[in-house]
């Protein structure tokens, strides 16, 4: 019938209209069957089949990096790793495997609450919105997650378990004398502080000063328990933002010093703030990398971060100061003599305790005082000045390098010589002790200060390059780790000839025997800063006495809920003006600070002050993998039976964890080196059979969007850019065009309900899984998406005629050519989607349905397993599809065919066959035929026997199926 034809029957076209009928009904109805709903071994989401039914099957944990819901939605570029997963989920539940995969919401965070300032909308009012929109927008990309798993981090009911772990944390010390589950001899763990506790009772650990556990105060013992808790509160430099009136962890702060959101200026600051003692892990984070199944990029990143270096501590005495040593780590402890003068981060705490009332002589070089009266007023203004730089710039090998003298001098505990003490802002607090030995003629940065200060340069490692060792006239450092030690001896020890290996270890145990120094392992991993100023975050589970010292609330008391306030902003400052502090928000709500608790302690009810800090936002997406296993738990944060089911280790996963995460590259190192260090936390005390929360890690790549700019660079609507010859106009003026990010920013989105309503859902999938392998980058093309559409449009006429509606497939046999060409595509779709090669797999599938088209009708049998192989790519228009196909109930636990192995071999392959090495002729034989027949069929060949005329044949290469070559006499 016509398309003109009035009583044309659109509805059995594959129209948008149709499909997104299509696609509407079926979502409803997997939401109405609970067609996803995975089954836990036991509590509420056990399911009517039994824990031994449920652990029985093979299973899989499958995770997205969970998204920050933002009130502007997801544009294409954001399902891209939620569309795969989703493949590969379906793909597993049609090989008979159980499947977790939900999807939450990392819902506390700046960008809610400065919405809120702007706003006066409350956070949760915009952030709620904001999730109702991703939930809609989610589902109507028919995705198969498990809703009753899902969660948000700003529900009570959630952050109550945030709360507990971080109580579990600050109940806690590393040990290194323990070792975890599994482990032969001590590693290092966390333990209960009560151990802690109870070793300084039986005196079996000395307390500071010496004196018995008994006779300290509460405070003291507080003070005594925080050096030693995974919590702890510390009086420390930080990063302070005054345009956002809160502090900000290292990688919150960009490259050049400034804030990551609002790009505001850094400072570095001393405030009392809550730490987490990540570093205690440093050795486990980095060594249990060797076990998990990650991209060798990432891993490289978290090692870079972690940063291990092995060395020594060495302690420098400070001259007239009995009481005063400066700690120092090095790697290069074989040059010890070699060391001219120290060096102390501006903001180390030992520098106003050793800085004099006036400079020690008259004749100080004016570099060294900066032309300043008195030592105190050298080093408070240079302290002024090394605030305003972020450490990158500190770290940089600028020619100029400053500092100012503090007047003190230092004591090298090798030779005894008095060596003087610097500050400078290329030593950073974050790194090692704080503070250096300079030894100049060896170390690039330090043979600069010293040039730019007029200090002493004196050689201890013997230069290969023929300078000589007499570095007052040398141009530059000489650095090497294979060159013998020289000028380094005292009365008691020589290194003096040695290679480096040896000097290093005679000179450690030298120091270790004298109590000035050993061996250690240093980590440029610095401890987590974990408080915030903010109001839009998880409270602190913590109450403050009269004394300051700090009580952890009982398990009764949780969730400590954030409570309303009126005004969500922290106190912001002039952002250039360094000289401020924070004022947090919650502090302004004295009826919830200030609390009469019984805290179980045996002295009844007492006032105390609620930390009015909040968490950073990165505590929530620490362990929501957890929650996903047992949402509903209100009694254990996760069953020990779920999640030893779902995340357990086994032999594919030594470490246990989730089977698979998809996310992006750029948390290589914040959110998974944060999670790992807490799930270790519960490891080590029991909570979890796992080491490791992420077992196998996949990077997806980005959407990219064409971006148009006029001549001032800033981007133009993207929508709104004509092509005329070539060339790009906007409201009539020429732009140019570049690849990038796809984002408001940049004026480029393009909304999911763009494709989909043009096109349909499964049309949006299909085209972003075929655009190329999943872990690269590649630009977004509206053109293109037309050919996926047509796929599916074609796919749809192999079942049904579009007149009437009616089945198209027959009943007939299939040809031996057609089960080679679908079996074939079952083997390479089965093994494309196993190995997330998505791309690949939409090709095959497009070819067999070609083949089909070609072919002029298709037999049942075959429709059918081609309908259930598209079905992970493109489920509702293959659901819709296998119903029309005759079966009532929804293919997505149907099995996946699987290939029969007699149609994976061609039919024939040629041999070519040489005499003398010239071809005669091409033989058409089975691939499996044997060296002795292909032989014997080559000779029997009319060609060849013509080709050989009777000469005498001396050898035969047979290289069966392919070759034949016969030489003769």
């Amino acid at each position: 019938m016509s398309e003109t034809t009035p009583e044309a029957p659109e509805a059995y076209r594959y129209t948008p209209a149709l499909a997104a009928r299509i696609e509407s009904d079926w979502q409803d109805r997997w939401e109405r069957e609970r067609t996803f709903e995975a089954p836990n071994p036991v509590g509420d989401l056990a399911g009517d089949a039994g824990a031994a039914d449920v652990e029985s099957r093979p299973h899989a944990f499958i995770m997205d990096m969970f998204p920050y819901p933002s009130g502007s939605g997801l544009h294409v570029g954001h399902p891209l790793g939620y569309i795969a997963t989703d493949v590969y989920a379906r793909y597993l539940r049609m090989t008979g495997h159980n499947v977790l995969h939900t999807m939450g919401f990392d819902a506390f965070g700046l960008p809610a609450e400065q919405h809120a300032v702007a706003t006066g909308t409350h956070p949760r009012v915009s952030t709620e919105a904001a999730m109702e929109m991703y939930r809609r927008q989610l589902r109507s990309l028919g995705l198969g997650h498990d809703k009753r798993r899902s969660i948000a981090t700003i529900d009570p009911s959630y952050y109550r378990w945030t709360q507990w772990i971080f109580l579990q944390i600050f109940n806690s010390w590393y040990d290194p004398q323990a070792g975890p589950v599994g482990e032969s001899g001590p590693t290092g763990a966390a333990r209960p502080i009560t151990e802690l506790v109870a070793r300084f009772e039986r005196g079996e650990q000395a307390t500071p000063d010496g004196r018995p556990w008994a006779e300290l105060s509460a405070v003291e013992r507080g003070e005594v328990l925080s050096d030693y808790r995974l919590a702890y509160i510390k009086q420390a430099p930080v990063n302070w933002c005054p345009g956002l009136g809160t502090v900000l962890s290292n990688e919150e702060v960009t490259a050049d010093g400034r804030s990551e959101r609002g790009n505001f200026p850094v400072f570095k600051s001393n405030l009392r703030q809550w730490m987490m003692r990540i570093t205690a892990y440093g050795d486990r984070l980095i060594d249990d990398l060797d076990l998990l199944d990650w991209p060798d990029a990432i891993k490289l990143q978290q090692r870079n971060w972690i940063g291990r270096s092995e060395g020594a501590k060495v302690a420098f005495a400070v001259a007239g100061h009995q009481d005063a040593s400066i700690s120092i780590f090095t790697t290069r402890q074989d040059t010890l003599f070699g060391a001219t003068y120290m060096v102390l981060a501006p903001e180390h705490e030992l520098v106003d305790s050793i800085v004099p009332a006036a400079w020690p002589g008259a004749d100080l070089p004016e570099e060294w005082t900066g032309g300043h009266a008195t030592p105190a007023e050298a080093v408070t203004a240079y302290r002024k000045l090394a605030a305003s730089k972020s450490d990158v710039e500190r770290q940089a090998d600028a020619k100029a390098k400053t500092g100012v003298f503090t007047g003190a001098y230092a004591v090298n505990p090798v030779n005894g010589e008095q060596i003087p003490v610097f500050i400078a802002d290329y030593v950073l607090m974050g790194y090692g002790t704080g503070a250096i030995m300079a030894v100049p003629a060896h170390d690039v940065r330090d043979f600069a200060f010293a040039r730019a200060f007029r200090l002493p340069v004196r050689c201890v490692v013997q230069p290969s390059d023929g300078r000589g060792t007499d570095a007052s006239q040398w141009d530059d450092a000489f650095v090497s780790y294979d060159a013998a030690i020289v000028n380094s001896a005292n009365a008691e020890v020589s290194l003096d000839g040695l290679g480096v290996v040896d000097a290093k270890r005679t000179i450690t145990e030298w120091l270790a025997a004298r109590g000035i120094g050993e061996g250690t392992v240093n980590f440029k991993l610095r401890d987590w800063l974990f408080s915030r100023q903010r109001y839009w975050g998880e409270p602190f589970p913590i109450v403050y006495d009269e004394d300051g010292v700090a009580h952890p609330l009982p398990d009764s008391m949780l969730p400590v809920e954030l409570p309303e306030i009126d005004d969500y902003s922290p106190r912001t400052f002039d952002p250039d003006d360094a000289d401020t502090s924070p004022e947090t928000p919650l502090s302004r709500r004295e009826d919830w600070v200030t609390v009469e608790l019984d805290l179980g302690l045996g002295d009844g009810v007492r006032t105390y002050r609620r930390e009015t800090n909040t968490m950073p936002n990165w505590a929530g997406s620490c362990w929501y993998e957890l929650r996903y296993v047992d949402p509903d738990n209100t009694e254990q944060v996760v069953d020990p039976v779920n999640e030893q089911y779902w995340m357990g280790p086994d032999a594919a996963k030594p470490a246990g964890g989730v089977d698979l995460y998809v996310g992006g590259a750029e948390h290589a190192v914040l959110h998974l080196l944060y999670s790992r260090f807490w799930h270790k936390v519960l490891f080590d005390l029991g909570y979890v059979s796992s080491r490791e929360p992420f077992h196998k890690l996949f990077n997806q790549g980005m959407i990219q969007g064409q971006v148009y700019r006029d001549s001032r660079g800033f981007p133009v609507p993207a929508a709104e850019v004509e092509e005329r010859d070539g060339a790009w106009f906007y409201q009539g003026k020429q732009v140019s065009r570049e690849i990038g990010k796809i984002g408001k920013s940049l004026k480029n989105v393009v909304a999911p309900e763009e494709v989909t309503g043009e096109y349909s859902v499964d049309t949006l999938r299909l085209y972003e899984m075929a655009m190329g392998p999943l872990d690269v980058s590649r630009p977004w093309d509206t053109r293109a998406v037309v050919g996926s559409f047509r796929f599916l449009q074609r796919l749809w006429r192999t079942v049904v005629d579009e007149e009437s509606g009616a089945l198209v497939v027959t009943d007939e046999v299939p040809d031996e050519a057609t089960l080679r060409a679908l079996n074939k595509a079952i083997d390479g779709i089965r093994t494309d989607l196993a190995g997330l090669k998505f791309n690949t797999a939409v090709a095959k599938a497009t070819e067999l349905n070609n083949f089909l088209v070609k072919r002029g009708s298709t037999p049942r049998v075959v429709a059918e397993q081609v309908v259930l192989l598209v079905a992970p790519l493109a489920p509702h228009i293959a659901e819709e599809l296998w119903s029309r196909l005759g079966h009532p109930t929804s293919l997505a636990l149907h099995p996946l065919p699987v290939a029969d192995p007699e149609y994976l071999v061609d039919e024939t392959v040629t041999c070519v066959v040489q005499v003398k090495g010239k071809v005669k002729a091409r033989l058409e034989i089975p691939p499996t035929i044997s060296d002795a027949d292909l032989e014997a069929l080559a000779l029997a060949d009319p060609a060849v026997v013509a080709a050989l005329g009777g000469a005498e044949v001396r050898k035969v290469i047979v290289r069966a199926p392919k070759l034949v070559n016969i030489v003769t006499g």
